[in-house]
């Protein structure tokens, strides 16, 4: 890897970046009252997720405090409009790469107002929490639009790493800010460490093994589809009557319908604490009766599965075509054994990617509530956002492994 200079290169580039990321995390906003941050974070624990994706941005205050998530709120927003209207998906489908890009610059548009949405939301909640003091109109205003531009400023790093670096650049900053968290979460343990939860450092050891191993299986399993091209004689050549498979991945959506589901999630809670902040009293209660019902732990952990199922439904329709395949099959003169060509094929592709899609939803789910059934049963915190940041590192690596084998394939070819 080391002799090949554009990997290297692009390998240093990528580190340089997330250097920068992380010296972004580091710079507060001013006027922050730290202990009472503190105790905040520690008695909300999706912020507390939220904080672990931001790399401790959120917590610290920093100008990066958003991290990427407005940006992935409006990439959903936008894939959701993509479903929706028949000349957006045409315009993804049918226009190749030239059409992505467009929808791509309509999500970054969409992001501006949704970084300010969410900026004014946290910093309203914090300020009405005592974590910020009220620091008037206008020193509150340039908060909103510090920690905006800071959201802004990570999206662009990304697509930076994403086109100059090696890997997807939103999902390496999320990546590095879950790393960034270890050494903290481990201090942690060793200052607060009683001989008498030995077992349960044990239990969790064991679960992350076996989290790591689920993911890694899930991630890698496919279902092979077997494809027959037919025999074509051209002169005094025959050509075709091969036989392959097309593989179907039981997890076609990644690490994506977890990262869509906690931004689906913090919208309705940003909203709501902006209206608690409004002088209407009618508004003002039911702002808080709601905020009541999602603050409650059983309810976050069944919406949160609700949600991760869907959206990897949601993800793999939006990603994969079943109708475009059996169209490009046909065209190449391939079909499946036992099934006939046009629309008989695609609706046995999709009866297929519906089925093993249904293994990789309900995985994802239950990775993703399990943090709140640990910390229900350990009542430990630092170990109850095993599952999720597990997930996400352990998919973000694989995917990282598999760009670096292809570019060094590259190379020798």
């Amino acid at each position: 890897m080391l002799q090949d200079k554009v990997l290297r290169q692009r390998v240093m580039f990528t580190l340089t970046i997330l250097v920068v990321f992380r010296a972004l995390a580091a710079i507060p906003i001013p006027s922050i009252d730290h202990e009472k941050l503190a105790a905040f974070f520690s008695n909300n624990q999706f912020l507390g997720l939220l904080d672990i994706f931001s790399g401790g941005g959120l917590s610290n205050l920093s100008i990066v405090m958003l991290g990427v998530g407005p940006y992935i709120t409006a990439s959903i927003i936008m894939q959701l409009l993509t479903m929706m209207s028949p000349k957006l998906k045409a315009l993804y489908h049918e226009e190749g790469e030239a059409g992505r890009k467009k929808i791509s610059q309509w999500s970054r548009y969409l992001a501006v107002p949704l970084c300010v949405a969410n900026g004014l939301g946290f910093l309203l909640l914090l300020q009405k929490q005592g974590a910020i003091p009220d620091v008037g109109t206008f020193s509150f205003v340039v908060n909103v639009i510090t920690v905006s531009a800071g959201s802004m400023l990570l999206m662009w790093l990304g697509e930076l790493v994403t086109e100059f670096g090696i890997g997807n650049g939103v999902s390496l900053i999320i990546f590095a800010g879950i790393v960034a968290q270890i050494p903290s979460t481990i201090s942690q343990l060793a200052f607060t460490f009683d001989p008498a939860q030995i077992p349960t450092y044990i239990a969790f050891l064991i679960a992350a093994l076996v989290i790591t191993f689920g993911v890694v299986f899930v991630t890698e399993a496919e279902r092979p589809i077997p494809i027959t091209y037919a025999k074509r004689v051209r002169g005094m050549k025959v050509y075709g009557g091969i036989s392959t498979y097309l593989p179907l991945r039981v997890n076609q959506a990644g690490v994506i319908p977890i990262i869509f589901a906690l931004s689906i999630l913090l919208l309705p809670q940003m909203v709501l604490n902006f209206l608690s902040a409004v002088n209407n009293v009618t508004i003002k209660a039911i702002s808080d009766f709601i905020l009541n019902i999602l603050s409650n732990q059983w309810f976050y952990a069944a919406a949160y599965f609700i949600l991760v199922f869907l959206f990897t439904y949601f993800y793999t329709a939006v990603t994969f075509d079943p109708d475009s395949i059996s169209t490009n099959l046909q065209k190449s003169g391939a079909f499946i054994p036992g099934v006939r060509p046009g629309k008989p094929t695609s609706e046995h592709l999709a009866n297929v990617l519906t089925r093993i899609t249904l293994v990789g939803a309900l995985f994802l789910g239950v990775i993703a509530v399990l943090p709140i059934g640990m910390q229900s049963i350990t009542g430990m915190t630092s170990l109850a956002v095993g599952g999720t940041a597990l997930l996400i590192v352990v998919s973000v690596v694989i995917d990282l492994v598999k760009k670096i084998e292809a570019q060094v394939s590259m190379r020798e070819y």
